[in-house]
């Protein structure tokens, strides 16, 4: 296979920590940075002004010379490091300048590619002008290095950099360009307008459903890119048959690994675990005023509050049913952590932590532990009020919501998310719409085992590496999903949290172990080789 001598990758989550894209590019960075040390760059957008971005180590010895030549040609960049493992060069471009040209840009893109940005709004702009910066990136540092003898790749991630990846198309055709969609913005639109996509995905034509659902611009970007760039990729099965549906068929699929460095070994893991348990059982008990023993099933859900594509709301769902479940054999606190418009930490349960006292009375609302801005509109406060979970002394099931990123500084946790995740029993992820998944993926590593269903790649991909559905003692339970099922859904996972309260230690330590060697072959080690197809496919037809 031809294998590349350089390596242009860009995303907006480049040092810029959002989502989902962040893990796949700062864990993958390893392990492209030992096999081509220097010669992979990556590109992210230079949101943070004259602040210093957490992520971002500038270092103005490197490539100092390109740096005078960028600034000459008006190209206004930060060079450095990304600080993650294996320490990467990367780029904060500077994209304020190019919004003058905005139309003239737009203009030209319509008469390269077809691409339509009359409809454009929200976030449109910014991308595209971003996306544009990094082409003018790529291009400046390939003539300044005399790369024309060289194999050189430029990959970009989703539509908001795909302008980027057609300018170099046209200014610098000898460059091999990759397109990653990590989901398709119209499958995501019409999961997220509560539209059935999977049954009906067939008979969905993506370009009517962009005009349905005002998504046109971003729709047109996505499926032009995808069109003209030398492979188009994305991340899963169950991705792949959606693009094919709705934009076009993809080149290769090019699942997400991790790497597990970050997951604490022998002595560590078992106080890390402990620390996790006692601060996540002191919070239920400064909430509800109820005692809870060490044999506590602590369970989970986190991710971005996507209600509905997330499985939110089947796991609110299936945590009521499991109140009232005769099977359940343990006491349950069950934490729903997912960023919402959060206010200030509640100073009541501030207190009552620092404080260091276990308590027998309830605080008031004792089921959230910061305030809230919408508390009124909040969908999950909604859903719980409606069900009257309200954390009462005879409910066997607590749930809690902590509604803010867990960055070790939300004032009652502190501790990160990993911290947290190690201390779980179960976790479970429902989701309706996840193009991979990597919570489930994150939470075997810490040899949790997990729920999640077949709309999800990782579900998917789970029952591969099985070759029939995935159970719990395997380490992950894969919940058959459809348009429709929702209450089936909710079903199996109150009756797997109830059998799975009944295990033995030796089950329990069997379903742990399962979970931490499957997390094993989803290594990047594992899965780098379908990046080498694609690079391969690349270079092969530029």
């Amino acid at each position: 296979m031809i294998k590349p001598d350089y390596i242009f990758e860009s995303s907006w989550e480049v040092c810029n920590k959002v989502g989902g894209i962040y893990t796949v590019l700062s864990t993958r960075a390893k392990t492209l940075q030992d096999a081509m040390p220097d010669r992979l760059i990556f590109l992210g957008p230079d949101c943070w002004g004259e602040k210093q971005s957490p992520f971002f180590i500038q270092d103005d010895t490197i490539l100092a010379d390109w740096q005078k030549e960028a600034a000459k040609e008006g190209i206004k960049v930060k060079v450095g490091r990304w600080d993650i493992p294996g320490k990467p060069v990367a780029m904060l471009v500077d994209f304020q300048q190019y919004f003058e040209q905005k139309d003239s840009i737009y203009g030209q893109m319509w008469e390269d590619y077809q691409i339509d940005s009359l409809h454009a709004f929200g976030d449109y702009d910014e991308s595209c002008m971003f996306a544009y910066g990094t082409g003018k990136v790529v291009e400046s540092l390939y003539n300044f290095l005399g790369l024309s003898r060289k194999k050189v790749i430029f990959h970009v991630n989703e539509w908001q950099c795909g302008l980027g990846a057609l300018y170099v198309k046209k200014a610098v055709p000898a460059i091999g360009t990759i397109f990653t969609t990590h989901a398709t913005s119209i499958g995501r639109s019409i999961a997220g307008n509560n539209k059935p996509l999977y049954e009906y995905l067939w008979a969905y034509n993506g370009d009517q459903m962009a005009q349905e659902l005002n998504m046109e611009s971003k729709h047109s970007i996505e499926k032009q890119t995808a069109t003209y760039v030398d492979c188009f990729t994305t991340v899963s099965d169950i991705t792949a048959r959606e693009c094919e549906e709705l934009v076009k068929p993809v080149d290769v699929v090019l699942p997400n690994g991790f790497e597990n460095d970050f997951v604490p070994k022998a002595a560590k893991f078992t106080k890390a675990r402990k620390d996790a348990r006692r601060k996540l059982l002191q919070i239920a008990n400064c909430l509800t005023g109820q005692e809870f023993g060490d044999d506590t099933l602590l369970i989970g859900t986190s991710g971005r509050y996507e209600f509905r594509n997330k499985g939110i709301d089947v796991f609110v769902e299936a945590m009521n049913r499991l109140r009232f479940d005769e099977n359940l054999r343990k006491q349950v606190v069950a934490f729903i952590e997912v960023p919402a418009w959060v206010g200030d930490a509640r100073e009541d349960l501030k207190e009552r932590i620092a404080s260091g006292k276990t308590f027998d009375t309830a605080l008031e609302n004792p089921v959230i532990t910061h305030h809230l801005h919408n508390e009124w509109e909040d969908n999950v406060l909604g859903m719980m009020r409606n069900y009257g979970m309200c954390n009462s002394k005879d409910d066997k099931v607590k749930v809690i919501f902590i509604p803010c990123y867990l960055n070790g500084t939300d004032g009652i946790v502190d501790m990160t998310y990993y911290d947290v995740v190690i201390g779980k029993d179960l976790t479970v992820y429902p989701s309706y719409y996840e193009p991979w998944g990597y919570t489930p993926l994150e939470s075997v590593a810490f040899k949790v085992p997990c729920i999640t269903t077949d709309l999800a790649g990782f579900g998917l991909w789970a029952n591969s590496v099985k070759g029939a559905y995935s159970e719990i003692e395997d380490g992950v339970k894969t919940i058959h999903r459809t348009d429709y099922n929702f209450s089936e859904v909710a079903d199996s996972i109150r009756d797997t949290v109830a059998e799975f309260s009944g295990f033995s230690d030796a089950r329990v330590k069997k379903a742990r172990t399962a979970a931490d060697k499957l997390s094993k072959k989803a290594l990047w080690s594992e899965f780098i080789k379908y990046y080498e197809v694609a690079y391969d496919k690349a270079l092969s037809r530029k």
